[in-house]
């Protein structure tokens, strides 16, 4: 028979037949694939290969430690505020190093707070770091393999169902090759079901009509189709009603028999069992064989499932969807079909073949072939892994193509293998414990004296069926013989004869047969097991698997260029998802409950690590269960998992279902390294309120497995449980830190990556309680103890007699005494004469021989034994001991009722020591009214020797203490002189919150009623000592002094001064607060103050003095009427009103100076305060240094000689400076308007080198720029010679440090190419004319437009090719007038310097270069590369040299020309670069507008409203304007930007001495500067002349009727321009960039008048001259004669 596995690929739209197998379509991850790498050890197929061999003898790879998260105390982590499912974080403690000391002490005082959430995380100190202690070379381990949506309880049960479901279609012959179809959509059956079953089933459904309403449970909504009942009626009938009418007769049989191989019923069930015990006097020869009858509902049911597997009813065979099963066709593997599996077998569930869940009812079992050959000696036969089954054959052989079995049973593998593979830990269900074996121990670690536990997966009957496999005899007759005809079940291979079935069977079914217990289903369940890896194997395998997993589920990050990193909520959320989905499947392997005795601790142990500090540690979770204050440490043998921790080896998504620790004990986990483990917890409150959810949420499995809790397989969702109240808490347990869960709490979690973890269970005194509840537990489900809760409680009264045990060890022992007297007593009521044994003081039993074989209790004081049979039971189970006459059973005792009684007094009487001292006090208290308190210390200091907490004594100490405080109190009254209670004086003096406490205290110690309530206090207190006599006495004499006190007060006059000094005094030496003392007191001191007062009249005070002296006066009681206070106050007042003025003529942002120099004067003779007046003081020195300041820079502005004059910077800081002060001294308008002057000097300055739009402090570095770039074009050592090529690829120079001409690069000379005379940089061009290379940069000559073949002409040969120019070059004539200027200037340019050594090195290279322009002789041809060469220079110059320029071009057309055409000659050098548009050009470019006018209000240009000069309003004239001359244009000259005229000679320039140009030396050493002078236009058509203003604008410029809207496009010399008011803004904006928006708008008026300024003038020549000639306007603005 073949095998049908799901593969990943499935798809349920693979074929239009296929049917959607439960996950078949789903998506299917195996973390153990081929995808993971070499994580996984590949298992060798020979005998004796690496999975086979020991672990002890393997060796790998050692895990590197670097690359595992380890615990970083830097890091401090912060809880979760948001969760998944919205679950609250568990509290996280962190103890100090003093707290942690004590493992069990620390727990105890977080108890209280753990036991709500049920779980807490514990992060030690940062120094408590352990080293890891296990070799991981040689540490191996096997792992369990987890499907993660199996674990859920509601889908396992639906798969469960399904399985069963399939099964019953087999059996009668037909096969369910795909879910029925609703809506296109498969029907969930399972769901069906469930939903009909709430309704009442299928005949109240039928009748109700309420087949649309499940269709609307079930997710069919709207018009899906137009027979939804139908549909859902019909499938229901088809596949569900005969099944679950079916199941209706089967289970009660099904169940019936579960609890005879039990026993009994395994736990309290809801309902009594349906059919009736086996009687006592039965014989029982088989566990079922005489338990049913021919009449029982399982015989019948069994009947009529056999019957109609022999005759197939035709009409479930013609089922739609349904297959007929033909003897040729190959069987499945029972379960569900993959969709790609084929359409002939049956439903295949998911984890079937090599998943990693192995539920033990979906068996891969194949059914017997009834062949001739078959013997009865071929048997079911296990691999030792536990993990399959193979059919042999007659000959021994194994039969071709059997599947292996899938159940994980640790009885049905060989105990050496079991050992050999580390498997000991493995047991029934997913059990976390492990019992002792004392026949078979394991292998041990040196030192350890631990057994291993190992319960049997099947349960412990009274028959002899656990001697038998499966499938070697009949179930019906009990009998192995006839092995030809039985025939075994294809779930479970048990085995039935075919004549013993009724019907009787004629032969073996072609098709898979099923009994009934595997058609009702059992729900065994479990986790298979996995591969064998070191630590190293398995963390590649952990990491591969969550890269992987990870890698295509997030969203692409941009910024990282990879996916976003998977955060801790990612992996919380996937998990769960995938636990709850039914269609996804991602099995992954977790190495759980790994004995540390056998691989070694992750802590260093004694044996091991002896000289290792952590070795002894109480932290160690080897060292933890074994604390002093720990009850494990009384059970006599070591327990694995309990009192010897078990190591976890997590992966991403491995995870532990939900259970509460054997025995409600403590647990701590500790993560060595590795990655985060989240873990979940329910309070211990809230256990029964979870166990009815679970069983809630999934009955199905409940009812079939009532223990199912026990097992350790089962998830329910945080959320489902919080929806039916159940508390849910989490918490994220990291590298180095504990996780504490407490009795009873539920708890379960996740891995989200490699980890390493080790647990270990422990149990203080309080745990008690909860462990008897433990084993009651047990006892109901017939589960069997960990250990012996008797034999611990009587271990622990043997060993340990401290009070401190007795307390809790003697209630205890008097429950077990009640319970075992009583259960003795039962047993005496039915037996009457029980015969006795009594166990010596040394004799021990192994734990099998006193366990009770039907409840699985340990009984261990007392056992019921019979001699017929190796049988034990308690009492209370005497009768199933065997079929023997009761009366020959024996009662074997532990200890006799009067050894018992007397074990449980000797007890108690240690336990009532505390209660006897309790009586003697209360003894002493009632003896007298007023006990003495020297008696109680004595009692006291009894008590406290007894070494046991008593709660009586908390209570008398503190009685104690508050005498001796009383007597404490009540001394210093008593002792007759002045007591000084400042102990501290540190603390006084310090003025702290503790002197303001010691002050407060004292203060209450001094009152006269603390006399009397110390008196009364004592009274109510009811003790007595001395001090109270005397504190009485003491009260007496206070009485007296009140009363001459106060005949004192009555009769003023009659005491002097002194006399009330020494009554004052002697009311002191009482130190208590007296009123009398008090008032005397006062009077003394307002004497004093009047005094002090009158002296200090003659002095100065400030206000906050004066204030001061009239506080202590009205607080001393000094009369309103009272001279002094009279004149202080008028002073206050006085010195008030000056600080109100002061500060309010402060406040306002233009101060007074004035007034504020009179309130300084004013505060000599007024109480100031010194904070206002220096403020004040302040206030005036800025002023008065500050307009020092201006003060002395204007006069000095006014020196005839420029070097004494201030410089420009100064200037300019002294002005910004004075924004800091909300006024402006007097004169600063004056430096304002000198320094307007001078900076419009800088601003002709910022045209002539075309930078008039950029700020001011941009024209001295492009002069510096200028200055470099001149000194390598004007370098006079750079003389011509014959073109050479560059050098390969010279380092680049430095921009910030360019060598001038003639400098060396390491100690070697450079060449200089191209105009700017630099060496070799970047890309190069040779002119292919004069063969000198250029910068390809200095021509903006871009690399990817240059080709290897064009051919490329200079622009000092060819004159038509232009330069790229980033700024405009002044000619230097216009910078040595400009220059000429600074003589005028009112202080000294910054720039000063920079002009000169410009203007300096321009001239010597024309002074140089004149003996080629002005030589009489002329040039020759042989000159021609001289030329050039000069030409370079000149050209690449920021200085304009006209005339040589013009002449070298002239010559070089002369006898070398290129161009058709002479070259023009040039006048002026502008800038190539395209101007940039302003914001309002941008605006209008974006609008689409081409008028401002246009624009919205918003952004069009502020008109300027034009303020008179001081001049004009004082009636006097404004100096007239005297603009620059007007240069004439010269006809047939071009600009270099391209405007020809006709060619005229250029002129002749005298090149004297340059140094001469400002004259001789002066009597003081300065040159004398000559003052140019200008003179207008007289044939301009703008200015007039006016008497007493020169020349003037025309005033009809600006009449209205002049403005017609049109700007004539050409220049008339005889009429005034015509223009409109939008060209008139539109001159004004642009004339505004030109002056760099130095200056608001000048040239808008708001009426037009006779009266017009310079500036007027220069606005309306600039409305007359075209756009080209504006920036020539703009020069004679820049030069007027300011």
């Amino acid at each position: 028979m073949t095998t049908a596995v799901a593969t990943p690929s499935s798809s349920s739209a693979a074929t239009p037949d296929a049917r959607p197998s439960p996950r078949a379509s789903s998506s299917r991850m195996r973390s153990n694939g081929a995808q993971t790498g070499g994580g996984t050890p590949a298992p060798l197929a020979v005998p004796g290969g690496y999975q086979t061999a020991p672990l002890s003898s393997r060796k790998a790879q050692s895990l590197d430690m670097s690359t595992v998260e380890r615990r970083n105390p830097s890091v401090k982590e912060n809880p979760k505020r948001i969760r998944p499912h919205g679950l609250t974080e568990a509290p996280t403690f962190t103890p100090t190093p003093e707290e942690f000391k004590d493992p069990m002490e620390y727990i105890r005082s977080i108890a209280e707070e753990g036991m709500k959430y049920g779980i807490i995380k514990i992060i030690p100190p940062e120094d408590w770091q352990p080293d890891f202690g296990i070799d991981t070379e040689r540490f191996h381990f096997r792992t369990r393999r987890q499907e993660l949506n199996s674990v859920e309880g509601g889908t396992r049960a639906n798969l469960n169902y399904l399985d069963q479901l399939s099964k019953y279609h087999k059996q009668h012959g037909t096969s369910l090759n795909r879910f029925p179809s609703v809506d296109k959509r498969p029907l969930d059956l399972y769901r069906l079901k469930k939903a009909v079953e709430i309704r009442g089933g299928f005949g109240p459904v039928c009748k109700g009509k309420k087949w649309a309403e499940i269709g609307r449970d079930l997710g069919y909504s709207g018009k899906i189709m137009s027979s939804l009942s139908t549909s859902l009626k019909n499938s229901y009938q088809r596949y569900l009603q005969p099944y679950e009418e079916w199941v209706k007769s089967a289970k009660p049989g099904v169940q019936q028999q579960i609890e005879a191989e039990y026993g009994g019923p395994i736990t309290p069930s809801p309902g009594a069992s349906p059919i009736k015990r086996t009687p006592i006097d039965k014989p029982l020869n088989s566990p079922i064989g005489s338990s049913f009858g021919p009449d029982s509902p399982a015989i019948r049911a069994s009947s009529a499932l056999a019957a109609s597997v022999g005759t197939p009813d035709k009409s479930d065979i013609d089922m739609m969807d349904a297959t007929p099963i033909k003897s040729n066709t190959p069987s499945t593997l029972g379960g569900f079909n993959a969709v790609n599996s084929g359409g002939s077998s049956g439903f295949t569930p998911v984890n079937s073949g090599h998943s990693g869940f192995t539920p033990v009812n979906s068996t891969n079992g194949t059914r017997r072939e009834a062949e001739p050959g078959l013997t009865p000696g071929s048997s079911s036969k296990r691999s030792e892994n536990g993990a399959g089954s193979r059919r042999e054959s007659p000959e021994g052989k194994s039969a071709a193509g059997s599947p292996l079995k899938r159940q994980h049973s640790q009885e049905n593998r060989s105990d050496a293998g079991s050992l050999a593979d580390g498997k000991a830990e493995d047991s029934e269900g997913g059990e976390r414990r492990s019992k002792r074996l004392k026949k078979e121990p394991a292998p041990m670690v040196a030192g350890s004296h631990m057994t291993l536990h190992k319960p049997s997966s099947v349960p412990r009957t009274l028959g002899e069926r656990i001697h038998n496999k499966p499938g070697e005899k009949c179930e019906k007759c009990g009998r192995g013989d006839d092995m030809t005809n039985l025939l075994l079940c294809d779930g479970c291979d048990y085995g039935y004869h075919i004549y013993c079935l009724d019907p009787q069977l004629k032969t073996v079914p072609d098709r898979d047969w099923y009994c009934d217990r595997c058609l009702v289903g059992t729900g065994e369940y479990g986790f298979a097991d996995g591969e064998i890896y070191s630590l190293r194997q398995f963390q590649e395998k952990a990491n591969n698997f969550r890269d992987l997993y990870f890698q295509k589920r997030l969203p692409y990050d941009p910024i990282l260029n990879k996916p976003r990193p998977v955060t801790e909520d990612d992996v919380e959320r996937e998990f769960w998802r995938l636990v709850e989905s039914v269609h996804e499947t991602v099995e992954v392997e977790y190495g759980a409950d790994i004995h540390s005795t056998t691989h070694g601790s992750g802590f260093p142990t004694v044996e091991r690590h002896p000289t290792n500090s952590y070795s002894t540690d109480p932290w160690n979770l080897n060292i933890l269960p074994l604390h002093p204050e720990s009850l494990f440490r009384h059970i006599k043998s070591d327990v694995s998992g309990m009192t010897v921790p078990w190591l976890y080896v997590g992966m991403c998504f491995s995870t532990f279902c939900w259970h509460n620790e054997d025995h409600f004990t403590y647990s701590a986990n500790y993560q060595h390294f590795g990655a985060t483990k989240t873990w979940y917890g329910i309070p211990g409150e809230d256990a029964d309120k979870f166990e009815s959810a679970m069983r809630e949420a999934v009955p199905e499995l409940f009812e079939q497995q009532p223990d199912l809790l026990f097992q350790l397989v089962t998830l329910l969702t945080p959320a489902h449980l919080q929806k039916v109240g159940v508390r849910v808490y989490a918490l994220d347990q990291r590298a180095g830190q504990f996780v504490i869960t407490f009795p009873k709490a539920y708890h379960a979690g996740f891995n989200h990556g490699f980890n390493f973890n080790e647990a270990v269970n422990f149990a203080p005194s309080d745990w008690e309680p909860h462990g008897q509840e433990g084993v009651e537990r047990y006892q109901q489900f017939r589960r069997a103890p960990v250990f012996s809760h008797d034999e611990l409680l009587l271990t622990a009264a043997a060993r340990d007699t401290t009070i401190k045990t007795a307390q809790w060890l003697a209630p205890a022992l008097e429950r077990v005494k009640n319970r075992e007297l009583e259960l003795r007593r039962m047993l005496q009521e039915q037996l009457p004469l029980p015969n006795k044994v009594l166990l010596g003081d040394n004799e021990e039993l192994a734990e099998e021989e006193y366990q009770c074989g039907v409840c699985k209790v340990y009984c261990y004081l007392s056992q019921v034994i019979c001699s017929c049979t190796t049988n034990v039971v308690c009492p209370a189970h005497f009768r199933d001991i065997c079929d023997c006459d009761k009366s020959k059973v024996t009662l074997r005792l532990r200890m006799s009722d009067e050894a018992l009684e007397e074990l449980v007094q000797k007890v108690q009487n240690k336990a009532s020591m505390p209660r006897d001292w309790a009586a003697k006090l209360e003894r002493t208290m009632l003896d007298t009214p007023r006990p003495q308190l020297k008696a109680l210390k004595s009692l006291l200091t009894e008590g406290e020797k007894i070494p046991y907490f008593i709660p009586e004594l908390a209570p008398l100490k503190t009685f104690v203490e508050r005498a001796q405080e009383w007597v404490d109190e009540a001394t210093p009254y008593v002792s007759r002189k002045q007591q000084n209670r400042r102990k501290n004086e540190k603390a006084w003096r310090k003025g702290s919150a503790k002197a303001a406490e010691m002050e407060e205290k004292e203060r209450e110690h001094r009152k006269l009623e603390s006399i009397l309530t110390l008196l009364q206090t004592a009274e109510d207190l009811g003790f007595d000592c001395p001090e109270i006599e005397q504190l009485a006495e003491r009260a007496n004499s206070i009485r007296e002094f009140q009363l001459r006190a106060r005949h004192a007060l009555a009769t003023p006059g009659a005491l002097s001064t002194t006399n009330y000094e020494e009554l004052v005094e002697l009311g002191k030496s009482f130190n208590v607060d007296l009123a009398e003392t008090d008032l005397l007191e006062k009077i003394v001191k307002q004497l004093k103050w009047v005094d002090s007062a009158r002296e200090q009249r003659g002095k100065t005070l400030t206000l906050q003095e004066v204030e001061e002296l009239i506080k202590n006066g009205v607080e001393l009681g000094i009369p309103d009427t009272n001279d002094q206070i009279l004149y202080y106050k008028s002073q206050k007042e006085n010195g008030e009103m000056w600080e109100a003025k002061a500060k309010e003529l402060m406040s306002v942002e233009a101060i007074h100076f004035q007034q504020l120099e009179a309130l300084s004067g004013q505060a000599s003779s007024l109480p100031v305060s010194r904070e206002t007046l220096a403020q004040v003081d302040q206030i005036l020195n800025k002023q008065r240094e500050a307009h020092r300041q201006i003060v002395a820079l204007y006069e000095a502005s006014k020196s005839p000689y420029l070097q004494n004059r201030p410089k420009y910077k100064d200037v300019r800081e002294v002005l910004d400076g004075l924004l800091e002060l909300h006024s402006k001294p007097s004169g600063t308008i004056d430096l304002e308007k000198e320094q307007k002057r001078h900076e419009d000097w800088m601003r002709r300055g910022k045209k002539l080198f075309g930078k008039a739009n950029a700020p001011l402090h941009i024209l001295q570095q492009h002069m510096s720029y200028v200055e470099l770039r001149n000194q390598h074009c004007f370098a006079l050592e750079d003389r011509p010679r014959t073109p050479v090529e560059p050098s390969s690829r010279e380092p680049s120079p430095d921009a910030k440090n360019n060598a001038s001409f003639g400098d060396s690069s390491r100690g070697r000379h450079r060449e200089v190419f191209c105009i700017c005379r630099q060496p070799e940089a970047g890309m190069m061009i040779e002119c292919e004319v004069c063969h000198e290379w250029y910068h390809g940069k200095c021509l903006k000559i871009a690399r990817g437009k240059v080709k290897e073949d064009d051919k490329y002409t200079c622009p000092i040969c060819d004159y038509r090719v232009k330069i790229p120019r980033d700024a405009a070059r002044p000619k230097l004539e216009d910078l040595i007038e400009w220059e000429s200027e600074i003589s005028g200037l009112p202080f000294i340019p910054d720039e000063m310097d920079i002009l000169h050594r410009i203007i300096e090195a321009a001239s010597k290279f024309r002074q140089f270069v004149s003996s080629y322009t002005n030589s009489p002789l002329g040039l020759t041809s042989a000159e021609v590369p001289t030329m050039r060469f000069y030409l370079r220079k000149i050209e690449g110059a920021e200085i304009l040299l006209a005339h040589e320029t013009n002449f070298f071009r002239a010559e070089l057309h002369k006898w070398m020309p290129i161009a058709p055409e002479p070259p023009p000659a040039i006048v002026v050098s502008a800038s190539t670069r395209k101007p940039r548009p302003t914001k309002q050009q941008k605006l209008m470019a974006q609008m689409g507008i081409k008028n401002p006018e246009d624009l919205p209000p918003q952004f069009r240009t502020k008109a300027h409203v034009f303020r008179k000069k001081s001049a004009e309003a004082n009636g006097k004239p404004p100096p007239p304007i005297q603009p620059a001359p007007a240069k004439e244009g010269t006809p047939g000259v071009q600009s270099e930007s391209g405007q020809s005229s006709s060619s005229q000679p250029p002129p002749i320039f005298d090149y004297g001495n340059h140094n001469q140009r400002f004259g001789p030396p002066t009597a003081h050493g300065s040159p004398t500067f000559p003052q140019p002078s200008f003179s207008g236009s007289p044939g301009s058509p703008v200015l007039v002349n006016n008497p007493g203003r020169g020349q003037t604008l025309d005033p009809a410029l600006f009449n209205p009727p002049s403005f017609h809207g049109h700007r004539p496009n050409t220049t008339s010399s005889s009429s005034s321009p015509q223009y409109s008011a939008a060209n008139s803004r539109e001159v004004n904006n642009m004339f505004e960039q030109l002056t760099n928006h130095d200056s608001t708008d000048l040239y808008t008026k708001d009426t037009p008048g006779p009266a017009t300024s310079g500036y007027e003038s220069l606005a309306a020549q600039a409305l007359e001259t075209s756009s080209d000639s504006l920036d020539s306007m703009a020069d004679q603005f820049l030069h007027r004669d300011v």
